[in-house]
């Protein structure tokens, strides 16, 4: 399929003014297609040539002003439109659609529950041509009208709010102007919750099997949804766009959600079947504040290009996180942001991968290359710049300049240059050459602090490895009185002498403070800016006896963070910090911390950075550590952190008695009782030891036959340590192409597994030029999973970092897995390099 280049998409922006599609489409043709009618109207400011894109199944049609053209000039996804005169024209093109089941385009899912099918457009970028004929670019903005054909019994959702005429024919009413890959459709016998608010219609949807956990959770969503809505027109001038505000939870959907405008998608994982903790809720309502913070940045104005995403996701992600902190009860997203958030932008800002925040046109020339930026610098880096941006000029100028933004472009498109006008116009500051130090250089800073005393003073000079300017706090900590102990038991208390604001780089003074030194010193503390900090070594000796005595969550978040970086930099052993988590964790209130902090010990230190020998004793520490917790909350007083170590404990188990006996009972002791979530991963772990069979697996998955149980059960029987299994999971990921991408990621996960690797050394080769031909061969969403899941990660040594570099020089190499495998390969050669230096 040919991609559109920045060029070609501004010399069509020049030429042409869209003003009106008409779509109509067809859901009733069967299982493999459906049928898509488009009219689109508009004006040719000059005489020439363009081309619209469509990517039928079958082109019917296509005629220009009433004049048939010829179905087979077709060439790949796009039709020439030749001799265009100056004015008016309209288009009309009949084709039929495939669906997708990768979560492109038009994706279908029959629900194995009860058979019900259901289906919703995924449009980003490029895959508005799978549903419909369109001047495919974000800066061709017009006004949609769809009508719609469905099966009795179900129900049409869209951009605005829906009729049904009878006999399963529905009509949308208009759109404002809108890009193209903004358009959205889901459709079927969705169970609905709706509402109103300020004068609208809200709704939230999902699949009728998900019912009873949609209604628990609908009052938490709903609320969550007003007081958020209510919070962005306290902050902006521009009042909210579109005629209604659905919320549609849908099936096997690829990203975390989608702000098309008035029908927001999300993955209906987040409708929860099974217990969570409240930091997973409180994802769930960032993502609806992210989501609704797009419908002004992102649907209101819109990119001009996509070397301006950052634009929208940096935005929304800050805006999500701070809005969720001032309008609900999660108030302390920002220690979620810095424990699970910041570290990927920190990872991708070291990788060979990086590009800046907002990356010069030209290293986006066009939408394969564009599709590669949604990476944690476009969210978590270019978020913290706007975290630190807003601490410099502060809230209300930064408010200001967006409002002024909103009302200069509302209904069009903008590009960095306006956004940063905008911001200027709003302050005397220097916005521009903010921009130019944030926004369009790579890498991240490091702070190092050198602390000495004398003459009843203590003084702090800062190394500043880097280019950019930082606003930062700086926070002094004493030992609370009667409580050193010097015995690294965890029960040290820390209490704050002073927190105190610099700027760095420092004018080459060091700064200077009245008293003795801390015992700990903590450079970002509060965490506004966006650099790697680290400790000095009093200040280390401190944080290893008495980090969870460190009184705020943010701080704490700040200090594993710099632990987490020395690990990955080679210069603090993995053994330390899991050391550290041993000590530390059992103390540990915030559950974000708790997660975090275990996640990247079992993910990275016990499954990456350590040897292979030494791995059953980094699982025995995490095993131990996770037992601590269940007892310190076996009074029911956390529900969420005993919930953490219940999953942590299972993952980390190395042998299956324990487990076991919980899956037979069908509760921890204690609680909690099993719930299907737990039930497919204590079964996933005993698959990986060896104590279960497929007859184990298909017993379960007859008592959950649900998708999550079809993704649980494909999982376990990738995870089974036989040669068989493994050949028969290879095969389905690689040779059957019938996955659908949740079911291809269940697999993938399953496969690789650390204490498997001399079972699944083989495949370690196969998996390169097999990975090649199948994103060739599927595209882009199944080169994602194949790249990220996929990936032989635990086969940590040089042969397979020899045999990755390789593949990276194969031309044949799609632009998605040429960024994942980049990105695996780099993190491969760190863990090699974290091993080899401990």
């Amino acid at each position: 399929m040919s991609v559109l280049t920045r060029d070609e998409a501004q010399t069509r922006a020049q030429f042409l003014d869209v003003h009106r599609y008409k779509i109509d489409l067809d859901l009733t043709a069967g299982e493999e297609t459906f049928d898509s009618r488009t009219v689109i109207q508009f004006t040719a400011t000059a005489a020439g040539d363009t081309f619209v894109e469509v990517k039928p199944a079958t082109l019917r049609s296509i005629s220009l002003d009433g004049q048939p053209l010829d179905p087979a000039d077709l060439v790949e996804n796009r039709f020439p439109l030749t001799a265009l005169t100056p004015g008016t024209h309209e288009l009309h093109i009949d084709a039929a659609m495939r669906y997708s089941r990768t979560g492109e385009g038009m994706h279908r899912f029959t629900d194995p529950t009860d058979g019900e099918t259901y289906v919703y457009t995924q449009l980003f970028m490029e895959d508005v041509q799978r549903v419909f004929a369109a001047f495919d670019q974000p800066d061709l903005k017009s006004v949609f009208e769809l009508t719609v054909t469905a099966p009795e019994g179900w129900t049409v959702l869209g951009n605005a709010v829906a009729e049904h005429r009878g006999d399963g024919h529905w009509a949308l009413a208009a759109t404002p102007l809108i890009s193209t890959y903004l358009v959205a459709v889901a459709a079927g016998p969705w169970h609905s919750v709706t509402t109103e608010h300020a004068g609208l219609p809200f709704g939230i949807h999902c699949r009728r099997s998900l019912a009873p956990y949609l209604d628990t959770d609908a009052d938490e969503i709903l609320d969550i949804t007003r007081a958020c809505f209510d919070r962005f027109h306290e902050k902006f001038d521009e009042p909210y766009p579109f005629d209604s505000y659905d919320q549609a939870f849908v099936p096997e959907f690829n990203a975390g959600a989608m702000e098309n405008p008035g029908l927001v998608t999300f993955r209906d994982e987040f409708i929860y079947r099974s217990a969570v903790t409240d930091t997973e809720r409180q994802t769930r309502g960032m993502v609806i504040a992210h989501e609704m913070a797009h419908m002004w940045f992102g649907d209101l104005v819109t990119l001009a290009w996509w070397d301006d995403i950052w634009l929208n996701e940096s935005f929304a992600e800050y805006m999500g996180y701070q809005t969720l902190a001032e309008a609900t009860r999660f108030t302390d997203t920002w220690v979620d942001f810095g424990v699970a958030r910041k570290g990927w932008g920190y990872d991708a800002d070291q990788r060979p991968s990086t590009h800046p925040v907002a990356p010069d046109p030209a290293a986006v020339p066009d939408t394969a290359s564009a599709m590669l930026n949604f990476d944690g610098i476009s969210y978590a880096k270019g978020a913290s710049a706007l975290r630190q941006l807003v601490a410099w000029l502060g809230e209300k100028d930064f408010l200001a300049g967006i409002n002024a933004h909103f009302a200069r472009h509302k209904f069009a498109n903008a590009t960095l240059a306006d956004f940063i006008d905008n911001l200027a116009s709003a302050t005397d500051r220097d916005v521009h050459a903010w921009a130019d130090t944030w926004l369009r250089t790579t890498g991240v800073d490091t702070l190092i602090p050198h602390v000495a005393e004398s003459d009843g003073n203590w003084t702090l000079g800062i190394d500043h490895n880097g280019s950019r300017p930082h606003r930062i706090a700086v926070g002094a900590y004493d030992h609370a009185p009667d409580t050193r102990t010097g015995t690294g038991t965890g029960t040290e208390s820390l209490v704050l002498r002073d927190r105190f604001e610099i700027d760095v780089p420092l004018d080459g003074t060091p700064h200077t403070r009245p008293g003795n030194r801390p015992a700990l010193l903590v450079l970002n503390d509060g965490d506004l800016s966006y650099a790697k900090v680290r400790l000095d070594d009093r200040s280390w000796e401190t944080v290893l006896n008495g980090l969870s005595g460190v009184p705020d969550a943010l701080t704490r978040a700040v200090i594993w963070n710099t632990a987490r970086d020395m690990v990955r930099d080679g210069e603090l052993a993995p053994t330390t910090y899991l050391e550290a988590a041993r000590t530390h964790l059992p103390h540990e209130t915030d559950l974000a911390l708790a997660q975090g902090v275990l996640a990247f010990a079992a993910t990275h230190v016990a499954g990456r950075y350590i040897a292979p020998e030494k791995r059953p004793a980094a699982l025995a520490t995490l095993t131990s550590l996770c037992r601590d917790l269940i007892r310190r909350t076996e009074d029911g007083h956390n529900p969420g952190l005993r919930l953490i170590a219940v999953r942590h404990l299972i993952d980390a188990a190395t042998q299956p008695d324990t487990i076991h006996d919980w899956l037979t009972n069908g509760t921890v002791p204690g609680g909690p009782e099993l719930d299907p979530e737990l039930r497919w991963r204590i079964l996933t772990r005993l698959a990986v030891l060896g104590a279960i069979d497929e007859a184990t697996i298909a017993a379960e998955l007859e008592q959950d036959p649900s998708a999550t149980g079809q993704e649980g059960a494909a999982r376990c029987r990738a995870a089974l340590p036989t040669p068989e299994a493994k050949a028969t999971a290879w095969h389905a990921l690689f040779n059957d192409d019938s996955l659908s991408n949740y079911l291809f990621t269940a697999v993938a996960q399953g496969f690789w597994q650390p204490e498997q690797a001399d079972l699944v050394r083989e495949y370690v080769p196969r998996y390169y030029p097999e990975a090649t031909a199948l994103a060739a061969r599927r595209g882009p969403a199944i080169a994602e999973a194949a790249g990220r899941y996929a990936f032989p990660a635990y086969a940590v040594d040089t042969e397979n970092l020899h045999l990755g570099e390789q593949a990276l020089t194969d031309q044949a190499l799609i632009p998605a897995l040429n960024r994942k495998l980049t990105d695996q390969i780099d993190d491969l050669r760190r863990a090699i390099n974290v091993r080899n230096a401990h």
